[in-house]
């Protein structure tokens, strides 16, 4: 990869004289550091779009993706050597510098989103002095790690390994771009990548020297330690302003304690820097990091203790009455059941048109006040999902063939119910190849065809994270388009296993870059804690999502996740202000908040008007 810097890349003299700019690369900003497992390329796209279109903040990636080879916009077609789709690979245009790449599963992918510093932050000279932030950090990362002697090599970007013997071999690559200040893309560090894929492709365009990675090298590190090592390095470089790390994990296990210097890495003095090994100057102050991203890591702690597994997901649950279970439920999660006239109403117009709300298949409890408002949640595609999620009550049968009628029904029910602003929600459909968002789609038209008045609120499922399927619903142009991250990122796996952080986040960026107004909702009381709520709501506000619901989570019986902790009517309302001191324009919370909870209310808070034909 190479920087997306200008027509004609800085000769080395220029690369050395860059150097002063080191020392106010990046603006201090707080940095968002992630681990988001393996993302696929377009999803890790979207997310940094979203984030650098809305955040104020610096973010850090880290990830791995799945085979894809990636072509810059300046890459030679030539380059590529064997039809990666052949080979099982995607192939990926993009609009960073440079020439062809590969990614893949065993390789460290790092995503800077920063705001770059000084009196010139747009120019080429920060631009090039950003990549050599990179390559430092590389270098260093590796350095920690036990790796001596990498550098760099003159006339080409990214961190090598002998860099001024006989044999230099890559293996780090450096490939940004920088818009209105701001920067994108990023490095690929090959931790233990199947290195027979750069055979496949003249990577970078640099036929002359091979490709390793720490594996080849005989040195054996986990990505687990190549994560915590970069992150740790990241925070000394960009964290001055303060930073928080979230994780996804594999069994949602507790995070270990977070732990690096708190002083500032010493900057290198402006000078001269020499084309291999570290920059002339003070050396980077030591660094002390403790693994968060692993279950291995977690278990080391101590008192770090796993998450029940519900049995519906393969595990076992505590025993009635444990400290694990929550205790028992109190007073302000108790619901009176109100059956009055518009209840029965409600009820009996969803009885003659066949249809299904989510009301009734979640168990939400705010079911007798909605209904007694005249308002309900329709949901599209039958009462069966294709994911068993650890929190729903929505039964998991093999689904029946969707219904072409029900977008009618629906509509029509809207119609006789008089609505003003209809949600529309749907099981997920991954047996169908779209997702169900033809479904959607349908859904919106026919609501509109009856009451062209209405306000419109889909709550979508990730169709796969498809963007033509997502596309099909956006351009229908839904008044608010809603999708649930649900949970923090440490617990997804265990809470969702069939869905991603990172997926929701795109799916999220996509939809306001679309031109939507966005929605999200948490649920709270999984075994969370304050600090990632935040990083949450951070991510969410990072995406410029628009709305937030956060609500209590309720298990829906024993073979559900269980009830970690009752969090107090107090603690929503702090969590609310949190949201919105973030940015978000309309955070609802409360212990009985779910996702279409005053939806109409919210809708109008952010400014949602009816879309007319």
């Amino acid at each position: 990869m190479a920087p997306e810097v200008a027509a004609a890349r800085p000769a080395p003299p220029a690369r050395t004289a860059a150097g002063a700019a080191r020392v106010e690369v990046v603006k201090p900003a707080h940095l968002a550091v992630r681990w988001l497992g393996r993302v696929g390329y377009d999803e890790a796209w979207a997310l940094q779009r979203g984030l650098h279109a809305h955040s104020a903040r610096n973010h850090l990636l880290l990830l791995e993706h799945p085979h894809v080879v990636t072509m810059g916009h300046r890459a030679t077609a030539a380059h590529v050597l064997v039809d990666p789709a052949a080979a099982g690979a995607e192939l990926c245009t993009t609009d960073r510098g440079g020439d062809v790449t590969y990614h893949g599963p065993g390789q460290l992918v790092g995503y800077p989103i920063l705001t770059l510093g000084g009196p010139r932050a747009g120019g080429l000279g920060a631009a090039a002095a950003y990549v050599e932030s990179l390559e430092d950090l590389l270098i260093e990362v590796l350095d920690d790690l036990g790796l001596a002697g990498a550098g760099r090599l003159e006339r080409h970007r990214g961190v090598w390994l002998d860099p001024a013997g006989p044999r230099p071999r890559k293996i780090a690559a450096i490939g940004v771009r920088v818009r209105r200040g701001r920067t994108l893309h990023g490095f690929a560090l090959n931790v233990d990548p199947d290195l027979s894929w750069f055979a496949r492709i003249v990577p970078c365009g640099i036929s002359e020297h091979p490709v390793t990675s720490l594996a080849a090298e005989g040195v054996a590190l986990t990505m687990s330690d190549l994560v915590d090592a970069t992150a740790a390095r990241a925070v000394q470089r960009w964290g001055s302003a303060g930073w928080d790390r979230a994780d996804i994990t594999a069994t949602g296990r507790p995070p270990a304690p977070q732990r690096v210097e708190a002083t500032a890495m010493a900057q290198p003095t402006a000078g001269a820097a020499p084309a291999t090994g570290r920059p002339r100057g003070a050396p980077p102050a030591p660094v002390t990091f403790l693994a968060t991203s692993e279950v291995e890591r977690a278990a080391a702690d101590g008192d770090a203790q796993p998450q029940p597994v519900p049995a519906r997901l393969g595990g076992g649950n505590p025993a009635p009455g444990t400290a694990a279970a929550g205790g028992r439920k109190p007073s302000w999660m108790r619901v009176v059941a109100r059956t009055g006239p518009e209840f029965r109403r409600i009820k009996s117009v969803m009885a003659d048109l066949g249809l299904v709300t989510v009301c009734e298949e979640a168990g939400c409890p705010n079911i007798y006040e909605c209904w007694e408002q005249g308002t309900a949640t329709f949901m599209l595609g039958g009462e069966r999902c294709t994911r068993a999620c650890g929190f729903c009550l929505i039964d998991t049968r093999r689904p029946e063939p969707l219904d072409p009628a029900e977008p009618e029904r629906v509509a029509a029910a809207v119609a006789r119910m008089d609505l003003e602003h209809a949600v529309v929600t749907a099981v997920a459909r991954d047996d169908v190849a779209d997702g169900g968002a033809a479904h959607f789609a349908a859904s919106i038209r026919a609501i509109r065809g009856l009451r062209p008045s209405v306000t419109v609120e889909v709550l979508i499922p990730d169709c796969k994270g498809d963007p033509a399927a997502l596309e099909v619903i956006f351009d229908e142009r839904p008044d608010v388009l809603n999708h649930n991250i649900e949970t923090v990122a440490r617990l997804q796996r265990l809470v969702r296993p069939s869905a991603g952080y990172a997926r929701s986040l795109a799916v999220l960026a996509r939809a306001k870059a679309a031109g939507l107004v966005t929605k999200s909702s948490i649920m709270v009381g999984l075994g969370e804690t304050a600090a990632e709520l935040t990083e949450a709501l951070g991510d969410l506000a990072g995406v410029g999502c628009d709305i937030v619901t956060i609500g209590q989570y309720l298990r829906p019986s024993s073979a559900h996740l269980p009830v970690e902790r009752w969090w107090s009517p107090e603690e929503f309302e702090e969590l609310a202000a949190i949201g919105t001191g973030l940015g978000i324009g309309h955070v609802e919370a409360s212990p009985l908040t779910r996702s279409s909870y005053h939806a109409a209310g919210a809708a109008r808070s952010v400014g949602a008007t009816a879309v007319r034909a």
